[in-house]
């Protein structure tokens, strides 16, 4: 009997990933010209180009029924198959294993039983774009990789990229937060603000080279001077792959975080994370990534320079075109590192006191999502850690499943909604849609009837959200 009752499950993984363009192959015998890209890699050529067909003819389809919005997913018993144009002709797609619970039955064969309706579109419609937008900023656009060396310098970059992107995708951990893809700002008072737009201005000033800037504190951000979509990029990159990788570096003791001072300077905790380890050493190399911004009109190729003191993390960017030189790099660590620490502990002190003054947190009996379309600012009291790799909660996954649901129940329309939902588990769901803003709240009152209901959401928004209208 004990047999009988084993399972294993599965979640959901990715099968395959591809990029390609209808237009490189038109010819019979062709076909493969069309694949600009493919994982897994070790597929045989023909499977390949059967399965770039398919997702052709799919789409070609589903364009006689609206010509302006073709198929975004497909469904099957066993995968999910997604579909993301990002420039004309360039297609993406991305091919998804359903959740799956392995059984024994009776005679002690395994049965699989596929969880088609674990999987939500809107979730992994958004990894998919995210996955180009990614891309773009550390590559730049697609034709542009076509204009400036053809077909084949673009499979070069999409080879180089996504080789390793694709490791870190961990599907299981998707959920609305990667819908969203918010930024998470930093509660400053107005003095404090005003010291750190004093310190950009200052030094930007100074440094001359700087074109844009950003500033955050504690993986959270406070200025910037990015475009609203580029900066959601880079704050993605910067607090789910830059950060992790250089705390791990610190918690093992590679990285030291402290700095000795430099002779005739003030003893400081700055560093830089990008570029050089210690920019006074002789054999240093002055190298930063490259990202690309603003792709749509003036198409900026930049250095990205990340230097940290303590918590504080500031951006300098710089036109690509401009070699950075050793003395550049010094003359940086000279001013901003002792400035940055002392601007962190500022933040830090005044963080602290109003901490004290708004006295000890209570354990709250609810849990709230929230979202601003139109600064993309977001907060969370569910997710305790969200990184690629990891996806620490404080609610079921089932919970987290009906908030998916009521996100896709929202993007069908326009109009403000509110959504109240009771969960198996007794658990009450609601969802508040309203002027660009959505808020999500889970409440853990079995006997509350939806008058209760309704009545602790308005007194978590009197509370929480004092200065933001919410529709009644």
């Amino acid at each position: 009997m004990a047999a009988g009752t084993q399972c294993k499950q599965y979640p959901p993984t990715l099968l395959s990933f591809f990029i390609y363009n209808p237009k490189f192959g038109p010819k019979e015998g062709e076909e493969e010209k069309k694949i600009l890209f493919y994982y897994p890699n070790e597929q045989e050529k023909n499977e390949k180009i059967r399965n770039v067909g398919l997702c052709e003819a799919i789409v070609q389809f589903t364009r006689t029924f609206c010509p302006t919005k073709p198929a975004k997913s497909l469904h099957t018993q066993k995968n999910r198959q997604f579909f993301h144009e990002p420039e004309e002709n360039f297609w993406m797609v991305m091919v998804v294993r359903n959740p799956m619970i392995e059984k024994q039955s009776k005679d002690g064969k395994p049965v699989a039983e596929y969880q088609e309706d674990e999987i939500l579109d809107t979730v992994y419609n958004a990894v998919l774009q995210q996955c180009y937008s990614m891309y773009k900023l550390f590559n730049g656009t697609f034709l542009k990789a076509i204009e400036m060396g053809g077909a084949e310098i673009l499979k070069q970059r999409l080879e180089k990229f996504f080789f390793r992107y694709l490791q870190t995708l961990h599907l299981q951990h998707c959920d609305l937060l990667d819908v969203f893809g918010g930024i998470s700002f930093f509660p400053l008072d107005k003095m404090t603000y005003l010291k750190i737009q004093s310190f950009i201005n200052q030094m930007e000033e100074s440094l001359g080279l700087v074109k844009y800037t950003a500033f955050l504190y504690n993986d959270q951000l406070i200025w910037s001077g990015l475009e609203q979509e580029d900066m959601r990029t880079l704050y993605k990159y910067l607090t789910t792959s830059l950060f992790p990788r250089h705390s791990e570096s610190e918690l093992s003791g590679r990285d030291p975080p402290v700095r000795m001072p430099i002779s005739g300077s003030l003893q400081h905790y700055g560093r830089f994370l990008t570029g050089p380890l210690n920019p006074h050493d002789p054999e240093a190399k002055c190298r930063f990534p490259k990202i690309f911004v603003n792709t749509n009109n003036a198409y900026e190729e930049l250095n990205l320079i990340v230097y940290k003191a303590m918590t504080a993390v500031v951006c300098f960017m710089t036109d690509a075109s401009i070699e950075l030189t050793k003395e550049f790099c010094c003359e940086l660590d000279r001013l901003v590192g002792p400035q940055l620490t002392m601007l962190a502990s500022d933040i830090c002190e005044q963080y602290n006191i109003s901490r004290r003054i708004a006295g000890p947190e209570k354990e709250p009996q609810f849990k709230f999502i929230y979202f601003n379309h139109m600064n993309l600012a977001e907060k969370s009291t569910i997710h305790m850690r969200k990184t690629p790799s990891l996806s620490l909660t404080s609610i079921a996954p089932d919970l987290l499943k009906i908030l998916g649901d009521i996100n896709s129940d929202f993007a069908r329309v326009d109009d403000d909604e509110e959504i109240i939902v009771k969960a198996m588990s007794d658990f009450w769901v609601v969802g508040k849609k309203s002027d660009q803003r959505e808020l999500y709240v889970i409440l853990n009152q079995k006997n509350a009837n939806l008058i209760e209901v309704n009545d602790e959401v308005k007194k978590l928004c009197a509370t929480q959200f004092s200065n933001i209208f919410f529709l009644d």
